[in-house]
């Protein structure tokens, strides 16, 4: 699958319709995500789609999607235990602004000082054990079904809960796989093994990798339009301020004219932005530096934005011309095309039921085949509450992925799909997209840079 290759020319003192990348997508929008306001683009007088709210006051935090999910996120997670087959899914918590797991925000909704312990259970039960002054906030609202608190101690009542639930499997927070469900501490570990000590209870501790990782994964409609937001919100930022990047720029005043574009949106960065300006500096997750931008410079930049806690993550590029050229390298743009057009293909291979280091091993081998070396990462993430949302990714069997490219992806799944091709002299050709998988079909979440952007 191929996409005929054009370039695009922006001259920043005139701007003309021309000039605009396209923003034509090769999947349609979702409907849900058809119903974003629209805008009237400043550059070129078009209508296109924005977000399904106002522009100011978005960025208000993980805390207040908490509180607005979490009754649901719970529903879900009591449907996904009965599905595996586990009887009690059981989280810890104690003084979450030093350490906090991650899986609290998405079901719990509250932080906690003592020591605190949730049930969850494949019959609808979600029952808090919170210390007394803790208490209130987990009455009030209202999604526990009971809500149990003590004073001195916690280990009389938490054994009372267990007996009374009568589990023959306990699933909890660990995991060598999967970072978000790996959220319980070792010393809360031994604290539970020490209260159901000489029950049958003890060896009946399993790990909730599974419960986790499909509770982050299949996202609910309201997770995937938060996406959708952050990922439309970073990219035109993103165009708003790029008439104003010029050579001679450095990396960090790049990054910093974009990271101002998200907040004059009313975000904040999902991330720290990245730049490169040309082959100055490696591509990666170091943070910009003063190289400076110069004529015969690729710009790469790694983005995202975060709306009410739901995080972006997108990459674009532009180049900037030496005075004596008329057009890009031909190889500069013989790369970009590849970058997309895998890219494109992979989106079509994303679908459930698939595996990830299935789909990485197609886009690997595109670009073998055009002689280019491997990329030195996964093709994707997923994304959510967190950049890497942890679950299944789109990568190889390599060591340090474990069993996560080998998990079959579902629809619901919000993956990235980012590649580069590094090109000596002139910089870093990385794109990455955002991308949802539906029952129908796998939708881009926001405009798609299509086009190479020359300046």
């Amino acid at each position: 699958m191929s996409t005929k290759s054009t370039v695009n020319f922006i001259h920043f003192c005139h701007c003309k319709p021309e000039s605009v990348i396209c923003l034509r997508q090769p999947a349609p929008l979702h409907p849900d995500l058809a119903a974003l306001y629209r805008f009237r683009s400043y550059i070129d007088g078009r209508d296109h789609l924005l977000f399904r709210f106002p522009l100011l006051g978005r960025n208000n935090g993980p805390i207040l999607a908490a509180m607005k999910l979490a009754p649901e996120k719970i529903r879900q997670a009591c449907s996904l235990l009965k599905e595996l087959g586990i009887d009690l899914w059981l989280m810890t918590a104690r003084e979450t602004a030093i350490a906090s797991d991650p899986m609290l925000s998405m079901v719990v909704g509250h932080d906690a000082t003592w020591q605190s312990f949730f049930f969850y259970t494949g019959q609808g039960d979600a029952i808090a054990l919170v210390g007394n002054l803790d208490v209130e906030d987990y009455r009030r609202c209202g999604w526990f079904t009971e809500v149990f608190t003590y004073t001195e101690g916690v280990s009389a009542d938490f054994r009372k809960i267990v007996e009374r639930l009568d589990p023959a499997r306990i699933a909890l927070n660990f995991s060598q796989s999967d970072a978000s469900a790996d959220g319980l501490t070792y010393g809360m570990y031994l604290n539970i093994r020490e209260y159901l000590k000489d029950t049958k209870y003890a060896d009946r501790l399993v790990s909730a990798e599974d419960i986790c990782s499909k509770l982050r994964a299949r996202k609910l409609r309201a997770e995937s339009n938060l996406v959708a937001d952050a990922a439309v919100l970073a990219e035109h930022a993103f165009r708003s301020v790029l008439p104003k990047i010029r050579t001679g720029m450095t990396e960090i005043e790049i990054g910093r004219l974009i990271d101002t574009g998200i907040a004059g949106l009313g975000s904040a960065n999902s991330f720290p932005t990245l730049v490169n300006a040309g082959d100055k500096t490696s591509p990666g997750h170091g943070l910009p530096t003063k190289a400076r931008l110069e004529p015969g410079d690729l710009l790469h930049v790694d983005f995202g934005a975060v709306v009410e806690g739901y995080c972006s993550d997108i990459q674009r590029v532009v180049y900037f011309r030496s005075s004596d050229e008329q057009k890009p390298p031909a190889k500069l743009v013989e790369a970009f095309d590849l970058v997309r057009d895998i890219i494109t293909e992979t989106a079509v291979l994303t679908r459930p039921g698939a595996r990830g280091f299935e789909i990485d091993r197609a886009a690997r081998q595109r670009l073998t085949e055009h002689g280019y070396p491997e990329y030195q990462h996964a093709l994707g993430h997923q994304l959510g509450r967190a950049v890497h949302d942890g679950g299944a990714i789109l990568g190889p069997k390599w060591e340090r992925y474990g069993r996560t490219p080998e998990t079959e992806l579902e629809a619901g799944n919000i993956f990235t799909l980012e590649l580069e091709i590094n090109l000596p002299g002139i910089g870093c050709v990385g794109l990455e997209e955002d991308v949802l998988i539906d029952t129908a079909e796998t939708v881009f979440l926001c405009p798609r840079q299509l086009e190479l952007t020359v300046v």
